[in-house]
């Protein structure tokens, strides 16, 4: 049992942990360059923003961001947005995968592998005496202190984060049995079909019937030492750790009844960008009591010039010059210039700004400005960052292709994604 068993026990003693995630396959060509948590989201943020917000606005104020896979965008992000004063214990840290001369391979070979190797630059935080684990490619909203309480007031040893799914849902997570006093007594990673747990399913619920996992996982540190050490060759939560911690620990669900959502693929990545941009989102960026942060670039408002915008986000320092959006996120620095037409889009934007002699030569050479080109129409689509996007281009996919990889573009789920830095000429059509 833990040293202290109140609701009131001080957050300062938990440490998170937010996993930085694979190769991001699922996200490509997102992730050609960048690791999944630093994919820009939402216009001024980047997905990393939201768990690491979440801490933060839970008093969890020490944090350390795992990664492996292209991690330099993100290693920069973090260390230019997440500071804190001198008289001020908290940090946001990167935790880079390493090899130690007792491992013959630095990459980790899953979730807890990742963590166990973790423990050793942890372990030197000595009043850490609870771990909480986060996933990098989640879109929620959660005050981690009421996960907490729960954990405290039932003496659980592990408590998870779970949200109720639908059916069709089942084979994309670790399912789980829970009793009425929330405790999680059968867990499934990802049945292959529904008829596998059929007995676990929620009583009276019809369009969400089973409970998933959000891989939240809060443990106490001696649990967590106790398993991952004692059991080296368990490499995945959801896979092994769980299944056989529920044999030997007291392990506890708490539900989160708001907005989840995983944004780990190309379709769920959009209709999340999307769902900022209605009247009413269901997941709030504007709450002034939970903010979420990001770096602070100090540039600009968005320039608006005799153009026609409904429901949709601009961004700090973006130029919209006569031109139309509907549905789209206009993210920072993008230069939109006239008769374009965007519709259901996210732009997101530039790294820079070029100067009038950099557009010039831009010219000479003839290759396009860096932004959208005049006359441009865009729909459905994904314009990553420092694009260059010539005149008259026409990105509509109007044949309907759901899967197709070009050296310049990519259509992923119906959506086109051009990557970072590519050069689609004056007159293309996609």
């Amino acid at each position: 049992m833990p040293e202290i068993a109140d609701a009131s026990y001080p957050m300062k003693y938990v440490l998170g942990v937010i996993l930085g995630g694979g190769k991001g396959t699922r996200l490509h060509p997102l992730t050609r360059e960048r690791s999944k948590p630093a994919v820009p989201f939402g216009g001024n943020f980047r997905i990393v923003d939201i768990p690491i917000s979440n801490c933060v606005n839970s008093g969890i104020n020490r944090v350390f961001v795992m990664t492996q896979f292209n991690s330099a965008s993100l290693n920069t992000h973090i260390a230019q947005t997440y500071k804190f004063d001198i008289f001020h214990n908290g940090f946001v840290d990167i935790l880079a995968a390493e090899q130690t001369i007792d491992e013959s391979g630095g990459f980790s070979q899953g979730t807890a592998d990742a963590v166990r190797r973790a423990l050793r630059n942890i372990t030197g935080y000595r009043d850490v005496k609870y771990l909480l684990i986060l996933g990098g490619d989640q879109l929620y909203r959660m005050d981690y202190r009421r996960l907490f309480t729960a954990h405290i007031e039932r003496g659980d040893d592990i408590t998870m984060g779970v949200i109720p799914i639908p059916e069709d849902d089942v084979s994309r997570f670790g399912v789980m049995r829970m009793d009425t006093g929330d405790n999680i007594t059968g867990f499934c990673e990802k049945p292959s079909s529904p008829e596998r747990i059929e007995d676990w399913r929620i009583p009276g619920a019809d369009k969400k019937p089973f409970y998933g996992s959000m891989g939240i996982y809060l443990f106490r540190w001696d649990v967590l030492n106790e398993v991952l050490w004692g059991k080296p060759e368990m490499n995945d939560f959801g896979g092994e750790v769980i299944p056989y911690c529920l044999e030997k620990y007291k392990v506890g669900g708490f539900t989160h009844e708001g907005y989840w959502e995983d944004i780990g693929t190309i379709r769920t990545y959009h209709e999340a960008n999307m769902e900022l941009t209605r009247d009413i989102p269901r997941f709030n960026l504007y709450d002034p009591e939970f903010p979420y942060f990001s770096r602070p670039r100090f540039l600009p408002p968005a320039k608006i010039v005799d153009s026609k915008l409904k429901n949709c986000i601009a961004s700090d320092g973006a130029i919209l010059e006569r031109c139309e959006a509907t549905d789209s996120v206009i993210g920072i620095r993008s230069v939109i210039r006239d008769f374009v037409k965007i519709e259901r889009s996210i732009v997101m934007g530039a790294n820079y700004y070029e100067t009038d002699s950099e557009r010039r030569a831009d010219r000479e050479r003839g290759i396009p400005e860096v932004g959208i080109g005049a006359g441009c129409v865009i729909c459905n689509a994904i314009i990553d960052m420092n694009c260059r996007i010539g005149r008259n281009v026409r990105i509509v996919n109007e044949p309907g292709i759901q899967f197709k990889e070009e050296s310049n573009y990519s259509i992923v789920d119906g959506i086109t994604v051009i990557p970072k830095n590519a050069v689609i000429p004056d007159g293309t059509v996609i």
